[in-house]
This record gives C-alpha cells, sequence and structure tokens, in this order.
C-alpha cells in the first residue's frame, strides 16, 4: 500500500476529495492544510504526490472515524450514516455520505450556505440547488419544509437525492422558484448570475472571500 501527502487550499479540498474518490482512494486522512490519501497502486498515488509505502489498515474504521458529527449553524447536526450519536435537542440530522461528490459539509462554504438557508427557507417554499454536488443543500432545504427542490449539476455522479437534471440552468424558466442556492467558485457565479437572478427573488450564493480572506456568503 502507498500513501501520498498532498497540500491542499480549504477551498480546494471538496475537489481533491472527489477526484481521490475516482482515482480509487482506499482512505483520506484530512489535516490541516493537507490530506493524506492512500492507493494499492504505486503509479495511482505518483498522479498525486511522492508516494511512500504504508502499512495496511483498516480503512473501512479510519474512514468513519474521520467524519465525525458537526454542528453546523443553530439547526443542522451534519453526520455520516454510520454514525450513532443522537441528534442533539433542537438540532435537525443532515446525514451525509462522504463520497466522491463536492459537499461534504466540512468547507466553510458549505456551512454559511447552511446557516443563511436557516434564515431564508420557509416551509412550502421551491428551492433550486444549483451545483448540487453530494445534495447537502438539497437535503438542508427539504428539512427546513421546502415543498420542492430540484438539484442540477454538470456532473453526471452527483447525487440523485431530489428531483435533478443534467446540465446549466440557462434554459430554467424565469420567476420559477421562490429561493436559489449555489455553493460553487466565485468566477462561475459570476457567469451564472443573470440566469440566476430570474430565476428566483433570493439568491444564497457562495465560493465568495471577503477583504481579510475570510469565505463568505452572499445574499442578494
Amino acid at each position: 500500500m502507498y500513501s501520498v501527502h498532498i497540500d491542499v487550499e480549504p477551498d480546494a479540498l471538496d475537489v481533491l476529495v472527489a477526484e481521490l474518490g475516482d482515482a480509487g482512494t482506499l482512505g483520506i486522512v484530512e489535516g490541516a492544510g493537507f490530506v493524506q490519501a492512500f492507493f494499492e497502486d504505486y503509479d495511482t498515488a505518483a498522479r498525486f504526490g511522492s508516494p511512500a509505502i504504508t502499512e495496511a489498515t483498516d480503512w473501512v474504521k479510519h474512514t468513519e472515524e474521520s467524519w465525525p458529527p458537526l454542528l453546523v449553524g443553530e439547526k443542522f447536526f451534519v453526520v455520516a450514516p454510520w454514525r450513532t450519536e443522537p441528534t442533539p435537542p433542537g438540532r435537525m440530522r443532515l446525514e451525509l455520505n462522504p463520497g466522491t461528490q463536492c459537499g461534504t459539509g466540512q468547507h466553510p462554504c458549505t456551512q454559511k450556505c447552511l446557516e443563511a438557508m436557516e434564515r431564508l427557507v420557509k416551509p412550502g417554499c421551491s428551492v433550486l440547488d444549483v451545483g448540487s454536488g453530494s445534495g447537502i443543500l438539497s437535503q438542508a432545504a427539504l428539512l427546513l419544509g421546502a415543498k420542492r427542490v430540484v438539484a442540477c449539476d454538470i456532473e453526471e455522479d452527483s447525487a440523485h437525492l431530489v428531483p435533478f437534471f443534467l446540465g446549466s440552468v440557462d434554459a430554467v424558466k424565469s420567476n420559477s422558484f421562490d429561493v436559489v442556492v449555489a455553493n460553487i467558485s466565485e468566477d462561475v457565479v459570476g457567469v451564472l448570475y443573470p440566469d440566476l437572478a430570474r430565476i428566483a427573488p433570493v439568491r444564497i450564493l457562495s465560493g465568495f472571500q471577503d477583504e481579510a480572506g475570510q469565505w463568505t456568503c452572499v445574499v442578494r
């Protein structure tokens, strides 16, 4: 077995985890500013850095231990499905299987989106999740009482937890949703914004950094 140490910025973590999953990693350990990924094959490991021989590990146990429960905002308890911790009082259990799709709940951008959704997604409303990835924000919308939730992404392996379409938002009818949430990069939001603005009166947009370099969420 081979391990490789990969330095990564927080904004690139979800994408890297997805790439490692697609490459067939046996397991991932996250640290401050890096991940350590493990592979059976030397050549595959070498795609991501300089492989080092390592001892075999119980990756089922290790993976489970590396995804502890997470409290987000005032309402959410983000947890992998194998965790047995009880949901804290007043929280909603948001189960997410950390896989190859972007959106694990660990990134500040995802957390900022969830916090904004707590305030803005009302029972009975409709929500479009753009760049849905793992489906974490779609699930959150349902937990908050949204009556209709639709997701879209350009990646075929994105989770299909709610009605889903593959592609962008140019064909979505104007004023067809109450809220649109887009947890994607700032550059992509800039390109899509004219469509996002006509689709819904409330837009929750993430992937931005403020003047201090902190990740933030913009509501327009």
